[in-house]
């Protein structure tokens, strides 16, 4: 394999599967329209990293999938929800390529010498709904965008500062001065990778699926050790923690219809266009109904974080645009998540109203300094999708890591053990870890990824 490549496999090969038919899932009240809600299936799949195969690969009782890398992985599909399994993973080494712009106008990729290189590490986890399509094309397609945004700005990342002009041509000598005081960093070049990466992605899991004729969405959570620091980015509900011996720190947050209401209310609020005269925009604590006109009742609009009171008028009585609580809160009646890739052709049934343009691609990043953490054997950053949190809190899931790692330091599958373990534990196998009756029925996958590792590599780079 060239050097630059990332390679992620699925088996068995051949073309993406056809969609299966969306899996109704309840909402609190119903609308008076059937919809489409988070669909069901997925193909199963191989990842294979392309070096360092040191860990024992975890296979599900249902389903096996193997993923080799020095991170212990995890998942498991639930017969109950979907006979494919929708959470598609990837991970690798990237290594990114300098170039050189010579006589000629082609760039000349250096591969000749290794100091040319930035190595760093990726993993990334994708949760899909409405079919397992933009899933598999995420996991196959994400890496090479993040790679090819990542060499476009790789000699800005490797300067002391990255410089105004990419070519080291000054055109005003105070340029050093105005990059200084919009205090951009290295890093800031890394984030600008990872949001222009997932955009470019989900272009082309947009143009794919329309020219298959597919549909579906999925959730982005994705990992990137480079240069001594650890990446987050996030686009949906899965989540990510550093977990230490006397701290958990969230490295994500989830974005969903209620987390992102003031953003989606002001999109309609501008553009009320987008709802077609069938949903009210404004959020009322519970969905109201005839007898409520003409009476003050509690509201709140998209300039608002606190409530007020209005007068009950008859376009009032709409269903909203976002109605629920917490995990059941859905956006116009159909999605659960507000970030992810796919979508674009996601409709609410029996009508022509689009949900793509209240959702978007671009992920939070967070930015971890691993290289200031004086770090220890036990330090690792637990990635999972959103069955695993939707049973465990952070820190049930920091306890269980806790109690695992120490007594089994030598053990070599200790981090794929440990991910195979916080899986059982969301199952009802494991008595005192969930509140009585907490099951999840969802697909899981999980990363383990220990930092010291991490470390070492990137102080010995």
């Amino acid at each position: 394999m060239s050097a630059g490549w990332f390679r992620r496999r699925f088996l068995p090969g051949g073309p993406l599967p056809a969609p299966r038919p969306p899996r109704p899932r309840s909402s609190p009240v119903p609308y008076r329209r059937p919809r489409f809600l988070r669909g069901s299936g997925s193909g199963p799949g191989t990842a294979d990293a392309p070096r360092r195969p040191d860990v024992r690969p975890v296979r599900s009782p249902a389903r096996g999938r193997a993923l080799p890398w020095n991170a212990g992985y995890a998942e498991i599909i639930n017969a109950e929800k979907s006979e494919f399994n929708e959470d598609q993973a990837a991970c690798g080494q990237l290594c990114i390529r300098r170039c050189e712009f010579g006589a000629e106008e082609d760039q000349e990729w250096l591969t000749s010498c290794p100091e040319e290189f930035l190595t760093g590490h990726y993993w990334a986890l994708f949760d899909g709904h409405g079919g397992p399509a933009a899933a598999i094309l995420a996991a196959n397609t994400l890496h090479s965008c993040l790679r090819r945004q990542l060499e476009a700005v790789v000699e800005g990342m490797v300067a002391t500062q990255p410089p105004m002009h990419l070519s080291g041509h000054s055109i005003c000598p105070s340029d050093p001065q105005f990059v200084e005081e919009k205090g951009i960093r290295a890093e800031d070049l890394v984030i600008g990778a990872l949001e222009s990466a997932f955009q470019e992605c989900d272009e082309v899991i947009g143009r794919e699926l329309e020219a298959s004729g597919q549909v579906g969405g999925c959730t982005a959570l994705v990992a990137v050790s480079l240069q001594g620091k650890l990446y987050v980015a996030n686009a949906g509900d899965s989540r990510a923690i550093l977990v230490r011996k006397d701290e958990v720190r969230p490295l994500s947050s989830e974005f969903t219809p209620e987390t992102e209401r003031q953003r989606i209310q002001q999109l309609a609020f501008v553009y009320p266009e987008l709802l077609a005269g069938e949903f009210t925009r404004l959020e009322f604590p519970r969905r109201l109904k005839g007898d409520d006109l003409g009476q003050k009742v509690l509201f709140r609009d998209h300039h608002m974080r606190g409530w007020s009171y209005k007068c009950v008028e008859k376009s009032d009585l709409k269903y909203p645009l976002i109605h629920g609580q917490g995990r059941q809160a859905r956006l116009l009646g159909t999605l659960a998540v507000s970030r992810g890739l796919g979508d674009h052709q996601l409709r609410v049934l029996d009508t022509n109203i689009q949900l793509k343009p209240f959702l978007l691609s671009v992920p939070q990043v967070t930015v971890l300094d691993v290289d200031q953490l004086e770090l220890q054997e036990e330090d690792v950053v637990v990635m999972a999708t959103d069955g695993l949190w939707d049973v465990l809190s952070n820190e049930q899931v920091a306890r269980l890591v806790r109690s695992f790692l120490p007594g089994n330091r030598e053990d070599p599958h200790r981090f794929s053990e440990l991910a195979q373990m916080l899986i059982h534990s969301t199952q009802g196998k494991d008595d005192g870890l969930t509140e009585e009756g907490q099951v999840s029925y969802d697909d899981i996958s999980v990363f383990v990824i220990p930092l010291h590792s991490q470390g070492q590599r990137s102080s010995g780079h």
